[in-house]
């Protein structure tokens, strides 16, 4: 279809899958630099408002279970109006939230919310676009999901000192109701409903089923999920030990969020770069060897005491280029061995990810200890998992479906 769009029509189906798609990570970015304030509003400790976050993660992790059959059954847009829809109203409740507790609820339905808009993305990316042109329109919608962590939290920053936490959930409900409308008025419905898609859970569960006994899948899927949790461990410790620990300002916070966004990023391209020499079963081992070994050297700074700001840059930064590298391998060799389950495998990776990662998140948060120490155990620790389960799952593997190049270097 892409070959029949005009100029004007190709860039503004861009744009709009492109807000569709970095509307979740603008959710988890933008309020973090209200951490403190939040925290101060609603009377409890700032570590204890991460535990938002990881509501936040859990609702994703459901979400991309329940979106996918629906989006089949009833086609893209319905069920992306009831997701966005609810995505504004309980943006709008979080700004009158008064307790942790309410606060929590409403992030955990904020999140179902945004996760209609990322699912939906991406199966209309296949819908609107011949599969030769998916890897260009899926590298630009990731350039748009990539600067999201790099400009969220500034943005969120300077609204919270200039206003209120409270006004960056007046921002992101604006930015849904927004997304909503273009939707509505200039989004093409792109999938026929099928009346014929069962939702009756069994068949759902079955074809889960099929998916995870595939030893190249949950090798390669759960070693990248638990890699990939540390990541969520440093996005919700990292407002504490930033601004608690080395009393740096919000604004401050919010670059240095955006500076080792750049160590992620980056590393992901130079993956793309690497793929052309190597294969995605030799890249993931030494990254995972490496971001263990970070990891380890983290962990004996952090309980010494011997961790300046500019050592713990250094670290995360690390930390984070060695995720740039094993993230897009895992997921592509993950999803590599279906053709016919693609989609519910997807799902599943998605969901398995989230739900891992929402527990990481939930375990920093509930280690009130004023140090770095619980951040950087959770992270080493979900790095040696992460390779353990590569050298030990991997045996099971009796001829590896290797992942296309273009793959790998889009399924960050």
């Amino acid at each position: 279809m892409a070959n029949e769009l005009s100029r004007a029509k190709y860039i503004s189906l861009i744009l709009i899958l492109g807000t569709l798609t970095a509307l979740g990570p603008f959710s988890i970015d933008m309020y973090l630099p209200g951490f403190p304030a939040i925290g101060k509003d609603l009377g409890v400790d700032p570590t204890r408002v991460a535990l938002s976050l990881s509501s936040f993660f859990i609702g994703i992790s459901a979400g991309q279970l329940l979106y996918g059959p629906l989006l089949d059954r009833f086609g893209r847009k319905k069920p992306l109006y009831i997701g966005l829809l609810l995505y504004v109203i309980s943006s709008i409740g979080c700004i009158y939230a008064s307790t942790l507790d309410s606060l929590i609820i409403l992030r955990f339905v904020q999140a179902i919310g945004s996760c209609a808009a990322a699912v939906a993305s991406v199966a209309m990316v296949r819908d609107l676009f011949p599969v030769k042109e998916n890897a260009k329109v899926f590298a630009l919608l990731m350039l748009v999901v990539g600067t999201s962590p790099m400009i969220a939290p500034t943005v969120g920053s300077y609204v919270t000192s200039a206003f209120s936490w409270h006004a960056v959930f007046l921002i992101l409900g604006a930015m849904g109701a927004l997304i909503l409308l273009a939707t509505i008025f200039w989004l093409p419905e792109s999938f026929k409903p099928d009346t014929s898609m069962s939702l009756k859970p069994r068949p759902i569960i079955n074809n889960f089923l099929a998916v995870v006994s595939e030893p190249q899948f949950y090798t390669y899927c759960f070693a990248g999920a638990i890699s990939f949790s540390g990541l969520f461990a440093y996005v919700s410790a990292s407002p504490q030990v930033f601004m608690d620990i080395y009393k740096l300002s919000d604004k401050a916070y919010g670059w240095i969020f955006a500076f080792l966004s750049i160590g992620l990023i980056g590393s992901s391209q130079v993956n793309s770069l690497l793929l052309k020499r190597f294969t995605s079963q030799q890249i993931v081992p030494v990254a995972l060897v490496g971001q263990t070994i970070t990891g380890l050297i983290f962990v004996i700074c952090a309980w010494n005491n011997w961790l300046s700001l500019p050592g713990i840059i250094a670290l995360l930064f690390a930390f984070l280029c060695c995720l740039g590298f094993i993230n897009p391998n895992t997921a592509a060799l993950s999803l590599a061995p279906f053709t016919k389950n693609a989609g519910s495998a997807s799902s599943l990776m998605g969901a398995i990810q989230m739900g891992i990662g929402s527990l990481a998140s939930t375990v920093v948060s509930l280690y009130n200890t004023h140090t770095a120490t619980p951040m950087a155990v959770t992270m080493c620790g979900s790095s040696f998992v992460a390779l353990l389960i590569l050298v030990v799952c991997s045996r099971n593997i009796k001829t590896a479906v290797t992942a296309a190049p273009a793959a790998a270097a889009m399924a960050h």
